[in-house]
């Protein structure tokens, strides 16, 4: 069965390439958010396996979202993504629960390899 995946970004086109890397390696996206509030409702709705986070977003930040879903989940497993120059965010994302993150630009195999290594 494929590993179900929820990606969130405020911006389309970097959920459309994580998407793009994950569907070429068998996993299933069950879902894509462009704020932290959607993530946390469709977290709820569709309890996925592993959820892909940006950390600067509109509405409710990565950041906070991941708290949130923490909170109602906590073995949630959450990848961050973030800008060059974000590690004072980074070190926040792993605090508050966070598995692992990545850095924009993406390379697939980076990607691969921390969501493998987040699954366990």
């Amino acid at each position: 069965m494929a590993t179900k995946v929820l990606i969130v970004d405020d911006a389309a086109f970097m959920r459309m390439m994580i998407k793009d890397i994950l569907e070429k390696n068998g996993f299933e996206v069950v879902g894509e958010a462009a704020d932290g509030q959607q993530a946390v409702d469709m977290y709820k709705e569709q309890s996925p396996d592993l959820v892909t986070m940006d950390i600067t977003m509109p509405e409710k930040d990565g950041i906070a979202a991941l708290k949130e879903i923490r909170s109602h989940d906590p073995n949630a497993k959450v990848l961050m993504c973030s800008a060059m120059g974000q590690q004072a965010m980074v070190i926040d994302a792993i605090q508050a629960g966070a598995k692992d993150f990545i850095v924009k630009p993406f390379q697939a195999d980076r990607v691969l390899e921390a969501i493998n290594k987040t699954l366990g």
